[in-house]
């Protein structure tokens, strides 16, 4: 069986309540980095069993599944027992015994269409360029270090094939044109969103997940950036920020990241 297939199945449980189903694709030192849930194996089933036992049913959707080395990333949409739809990338990584030993995710609440139309998982599913897989990802680790870091801002237009920007995120409008409103109108409101450090960059052929820690208006905040690439040029943009909760507030010591 795929990892990704096991990826797969493992968030199936949430749905099916299948304890013992997720306990034999778990390593028993399970490290959980969603930090509203404990640590471990036995953490994990017992929210499974949890999910099962609640009066409304949890659904699970999965829209992208993609694999690099050791780890799984997916774009899945998630309604826990009931509490609401949540657009979610998770990303597991199996061990050499090919279960899977760690865990990381950032959940955000599905909202409307942004302005120009999209939803925050709708567009281009399939995977191609695979001979590109690292060119791609080097294109990415850059464009986070320039752009989104801001380190080099004036090579921003370098990225895209001119305003042609394909883009899912909330409340920002197709192109660089788009992003740069929105970017002016967060500005006038006094908001600032800060990338400080990527941790994370995972790649399959065309489709590349970045992980960064920064602030969003001045809140710690965790960043998952899908991005698809054609040509060598940023194409398409998905995301899901989340705000990381106070540490007097976390279930493991595992840290976010």
């Amino acid at each position: 069986m795929s990892n990704i297939q096991k990826a797969l199945d493992l968030i199936s449980t949430f749905a099916t309540g299948d304890a013992e189903l997720a306990a034999s694709l778990l390593d028993e030192g399970y490290i959980q980095h969603n930090l509203a849930y404990g640590t471990g194996r036995d953490a994990f089933v017992g929210s499974v069993k949890y999910l099962a036992s609640a009066p409304a049913e949890t659904t699970v959707r999965n829209i992208r599944a993609f694999e690099d080395g050791d780890k799984v990333f997916l774009q899945s949409i998630y309604n826990f027992a009931g509490a609401g739809e949540q657009v979610a990338f998770d990303i597991f990584r199996f061990n050499g015994q090919g279960l899977i030993a760690e865990h990381w995710d950032n959940l955000a609440n599905v909202a409307g269409p942004n302005p120009s139309g999209r939803t925050q998982t709708d567009g281009t599913t399939e995977v191609s360029e695979l001979d590109k897989t690292e060119e791609n990802r080097a294109l990415i680790e850059a464009f986070l270090e320039d752009v989104m870091q801001g380190k080099r801002p004036e090579k921003t237009p370098e990225y895209f094939a001119g305003d042609a920007y394909l883009q899912h995120n909330t409340g920002i409008a197709d192109g660089l044109s788009g992003l740069g409103a929105a970017l002016e109108a967060l500005a006038a409101d006094g908001i600032q969103m800060i990338y400080d450090r990527t941790h994370q960059v995972l790649a399959q052929g065309n489709f590349v997940l970045g992980v960064s820690e920064g602030t969003f208006g001045g809140k710690p905040t965790s960043y998952c950036d899908l991005w698809r690439v054609e040509d060598g040029k940023v194409a398409e943009h998905w995301d899901v920020m989340e705000t990381i909760a106070d540490p007097a507030d976390w279930q493991n010591e595992n840290g976010k990241f």
